[in-house]
């Protein structure tokens, strides 16, 4: 939780110093230009400027904690494809409402190019300055790790790949190198000690100040001789559980009336963040079946006349909760395949018409479920929805896969955007489909959904492995 609480001000913080830099660098140049003068128009302007700026730089991730190896260069970038977006809907704006004679160029040009440069200065600045403090010796814990398999390794690796959070690794004992006896032999005239009284002798001598063990429920003996021995030090121990499952490594911690309980898997669309949603679903749905109607038509068409069959192909697919739903997309190929058994279309399929390639590529195809998300079948952002024959398929050979269904199927997906979309001809691709819609089931926010639905803009319309 205090880690939680430092994250939220520290990007609280960033958001209040990027609006600082915008607001205060218009006043900067409209008081140095002579024929302007800041007033309510230019007030608007940086107001609006700094909250569509903070908004985009939410999305990008540029307020979230920072570790030692995330490059500047790259956060420079974002703060430059951010900045872009903004002087866009800036200058969209004052064509529309005819308020370009408010601006005067010798201020606002300076501004626009001004404030990239400030805002990456700063971050450069505080992130140098916040790795001379961490590499402060007064201001880092000397951290030791008991672990055992993979999970001990990947704490270990955390901590000695992430200077920035301020721990330094000074050793990693393997749990399977734990001996009951005496074990660890000492120098001439000192006697032997177990391992775990070499710990507890390390700890009183200050050769480590914090301990995570990161060992299985079933070494809970192993455990609480490692707590009973440290008891007498001044050392911060963290229990790192694992509870015979990776994946309840991803659960969150909440309380059913004070008792703890780990949440591993629920869906995040119920009570005010499901109305949300579901108002997103339709305010975008609507506003994007008025704009792609005419395109639609002149689709329908072009499917009609190029072969012979229906214009659209209704599909079998898992809906929420597994119920089945009937999924809309423009027909593609000769046959309407939606039985036990569904062959995938790859590279070159003949089953694949003319007008039916061009539509898959672009995913022109997929435009009707826009009608299955004004009906609530579906959701403009959520896992992409399977044939039901390669649902039965793959929920016997991936485990969780089902998982998937606690949300609403969606047109985009985080997947999709990461790239694992197209022909999944090896079980590793649909794997890797799934772990990233399980990643967006529990990290779901809206402004996530922006971010993606942004980003399948951008790059999710078109797929050299899609067929």
């Amino acid at each position: 939780p205090a880690a939680g609480t430092s994250a939220a001000w520290i990007g609280l913080a960033g958001k209040v110093v990027d609006s600082a830099i915008i607001v205060g660098t218009l006043i900067a140049t409209t008081v140095l230009a002579a024929e302007a003068r800041f007033g309510t128009a230019y007030g608007a302007a940086a107001l609006l400027a700094s909250m569509l700026f903070v908004l985009a730089a939410e999305m990008l991730g540029l307020y979230r904690p920072w570790r030692g190896n995330e490059s500047v260069t790259r956060q420079f970038i974002q703060i430059c494809v951010g900045w872009s977006g903004v002087v866009f809907v800036l200058l969209l704006t004052a064509y529309g409402m005819q308020a370009t004679e408010d601006y005067a160029r010798a201020a606002t040009l300076p501004w626009l190019f001004t404030v990239p440069v400030l805002l990456g200065g700063w971050r450069l600045a505080a992130k140098f300055l916040f790795r001379r403090l961490v590499n402060d010796a007064a201001l880092t814990r000397k951290a030791l790790v008991w672990g055992s398999g993979e999970l001990g390794a990947e704490i270990a690796d955390t901590i000695e790949s992430s200077p920035m959070i301020g721990l330094q690794l000074v050793s990693y004992i393997e749990d399977r190198d734990f001996h009951p006896g005496p074990y660890l032999v000492s120098p001439p005239g000192e006697p032997d000690f177990t391992l775990i009284e070499r710990l507890e002798l390390m700890a009183k001598r200050g050769d480590f100040d914090v301990i995570y063990i990161a060992l299985p429920a079933a070494a809970k003996s192993r455990i609480a001789s490692l707590i009973d021995r440290l008891g007498d030090t001044t050392v911060s121990i963290f229990i790192v559980p694992d509870f015979f499952t990776a994946s309840l490594l991803h659960g969150k911690w909440s309380t059913l009336r004070g008792i703890p309980v780990i949440n591993i898997v629920d869906t995040p669309f119920w009570g005010v963040d499901g109305l949300v949603k579901r108002i997103e679903d339709v305010v975008l749905s609507s506003a994007i079946l008025t704009i792609i109607a005419i395109p639609m038509l002149a689709i329908a068409a072009a499917v009609k006349l190029s072969s012979p069959g229906p214009v659209f192909f209704r599909q079998r697919r898992y809906g929420c909760e597994g119920e089945e739903i009937s999924v809309l997309k423009f027909r593609s190929m000769t046959v309407c395949e939606d039985g036990a058994a569904v062959t995938q279309a790859t590279k070159d399929d003949k089953r694949t018409t003319r007008v039916g390639a061009f539509l898959r590529r672009t995913s022109l195809d997929e435009l009707p479920q826009f009608i299955n998300v004004l009906r609530g079948e579906m959701s403009i952002v959520g896992p992409r929805p399977h044939a039901v024959a390669h649902n039965e398929y793959y929920r016997t050979q991936i485990q969780g896969y089902m998982l998937r269904h606690k949300v609403k199927p969606g047109i985009t997906g985080w997947a999709q955007i990461n790239g694992w979309r197209g022909e999944t001809e090896d079980v590793y691709k649909m794997e890797q489909r799934v772990e990233h819609d399980l990643w967006y089931i529990r990290n779901w926010s809206l402004p996530l959904d922006i971010k993606i639905v942004l980003l399948t803009i951008v790059r999710g319309f078109w797929g050299k492995h899609v067929y």
